[in-house]
């Protein structure tokens, strides 16, 4: 028996021509007032952080700025710019916008409106996740819809930086609730409730599929909050 080959169990590894892209919730947003609705921009709601977002940003930052980061990615909305800041202070990447991974369109719910609702207890959003879709809002985006333009997003940051790298992308909750849904082919809000500041990592492999490595990694965080709204 002694003579024979030995194979220990090693750290995992990128597989050759694989680009990891490491997927991080904003931090916490203000509250959604009734009455006060939330600015817009392109339609979407667009708060600021909290405090308690911030003190997740920061958290974000310590966890990830030891690694080697090839590219740090936001969406157009602020809060996701908001959270990237302190990494983008500790790794001196430069955050990159990509619309295409901003939040799933609300619809008629923009605005703060749907976090009223869930938590009203509304039947609407009782709905939205009995039937597992958005588009039980009014005028709320589709699956098809909303996962085409994911995909065409992380798409732009595998290219952007190139294989055997690993990027941030500091994205939404439903955005990060697809895009596990679509590399595991899960039913559709089986990944739908990630922390604010939560880390779940993604690996585009060189054919094109996808690979979860983890979800919602929240030991890194000194205060919680999440997932509504």
């Amino acid at each position: 028996m002694a003579d024979r080959d030995s194979f220990e169990q090693s750290p995992y590894e990128l597989p050759p021509g694989s680009t990891e892209v490491v997927l991080v919730r904003h931090g916490a947003s203000e509250a959604a007032v009734v009455g006060a609705r939330f600015p817009l921009v392109d339609g979407h709601s667009d708060p600021a952080l909290s405090d308690a977002g911030r003190e997740q940003a920061a958290s974000v930052a310590e966890c990830l700025a030891g690694e080697e980061i090839a590219g740090l990615f936001v969406t157009s909305l602020r809060r996701t710019g908001e959270t990237a800041a302190p990494l983008a202070e500790a790794t001196g990447q430069e955050p990159v916008v990509v619309r295409e991974l901003r939040e799933v369109f609300l619809g008629d719910f923009e605005g703060g409106e749907y976090r009223i609702r869930q938590g009203r207890g509304d039947p609407v959003i009782a709905q939205v996740f009995a039937e597992e879709r958005w588009d039980a809002i009014p005028n709320g985006e589709s699956w098809e819809d909303f996962g085409t333009r994911l995909t065409a997003g992380i798409e732009k940051i595998v290219a952007a930086v190139g294989p055997q790298t690993s990027a941030v992308a500091i994205v939404h909750g439903a955005v990060i609730g697809q895009l596990c849904r679509q590399a595991t082919e899960s039913r559709p809000f089986a990944f739908v409730h990630s922390d604010n500041g939560s880390i779940s990592r993604l690996v585009v492999l060189e054919d094109g599929r996808w690979l979860l490595r983890s979800f919602n990694d929240v030991a890194h965080l000194k205060v919680k909050t999440g997932p509504a709204g």
